[in-house]
């Protein structure tokens, strides 16, 4: 490991990253609690019997937020699990520790889109021998009725935040994001895309940690906008039908290709937690087809990536 990705106590670093983490996690409840204006984010906390735990955050029919729920774990243990070492092999025989906030905001109005976001902390160590670290997270966007002026201040938030960390760091993690948010048996996205990083840690740790910081504050900035604009607009059954069909997309990802929910199952994490990001109703329909022409038809050219 080169001097610059070096950290000089790996017990303080993992101290300071948590510290952030949990911040976080209580700035962006009590902020989506305003937004709201009637849920409020109940907590659960829980430990791993194999080392950690987490607090889980959930709010459940508000006013604007159908489901929601704003996870924190910090997870360890000697040794890793198959989804980790398969890819990167260096890491057997150390022991690890993961730390992260997850989330995951499904709104009862189909024109308020669903969002996602997680930051993360890696570390894996050995009697002798430098950690290996890195940061991973990212943020997301699924609307379910197309306005581009909300999905335009979606990206304009994230490649603002980018900006200060290279001139190819938006353009390089939104391609990533709008790969990994791929179905390949639907052949679309799963949304609008956003940012998507992970083994993040060439740039050294401060710097690094920095990027971790502004992505995860960068949520709020980029979402609350779009919340407001679009939660009073009125709606009807045949929405409310659309949304719940374009749910189970959401489901179809996340049970099928989504790695940290493979990761947190893999780990022997709390099921309950890692499975929030379910949305709390959706359906499916066989041979389900758009009228020529809707809005809902509108929403299948949009899933595919592009230069917003």
């Amino acid at each position: 490991m080169s001097d610059e990705n070096h950290i000089a106590n790996a017990s303080e670093t993992i101290n300071q990253v948590k510290q952030f983490l949990l911040s976080l996690q209580d700035n962006i409840c009590q902020t989506l609690e305003m937004v709201d204006g009637k849920g409020q984010f109940v907590e659960d906390s829980w430990e791993r019997e194999q080392g950690g735990g987490g607090r889980s955050r959930v709010l459940k029919n508000g006013a604007v937020i159908e489901q929601g729920g704003v996870n924190f774990s910090h997870v360890f243990g000697e040794a890793m699990p198959a989804s980790a070492t398969a890819s990167r092999p260096e890491l057997a025989g150390r022991s690890f520790q993961a730390m992260g906030v997850s989330l995951v905001i499904h709104p009862h109005n189909p024109y308020v889109p669903t969002s996602h976001a997680n930051v993360r902390f890696f570390i894996a160590e050995k009697p002798g021998e430098a950690p290996i670290w890195w940061f991973g997270g990212g943020f997301d966007l699924t609307p379910f009725y197309p306005f581009k002026e909300d999905v335009q201040h979606w990206h304009d938030t994230a490649k603002k935040l980018c900006a200060p960390f290279g001139d190819n760091v938006y353009a390089d993690y939104k391609k990533w994001c709008d790969e990994y948010f791929y179905l390949k048996h639907r052949n679309e996205t799963r949304g609008v895309g956003g940012l998507f990083f992970d083994d993040l840690n060439e740039w050294g740790f401060e710097q690094c940690f920095a990027f971790m910081q502004a992505v995860g504050h960068g949520y709020l900035d980029a979402y609350v906008p779009i919340v407001e604009r679009r939660k009073g607009q009125s709606y009807g059954e045949r929405e409310r039908e659309f949304q719940l069909y374009r749910r189970g997309r959401y489901v179809e990802f996340n049970l099928v290709y989504d790695r940290g929910t493979l990761f947190g199952l893999q780990t022997g994490g709390r099921t309950e937690s890692i499975l929030m990001s379910m949305p709390p109703l959706a359906r499916w329909e066989y041979g389900y087809t758009c009228p020529p022409g809707s809005a809902e038809a509108k929403l299948a050219k949009w899933l595919t990536p592009t230069n917003w």
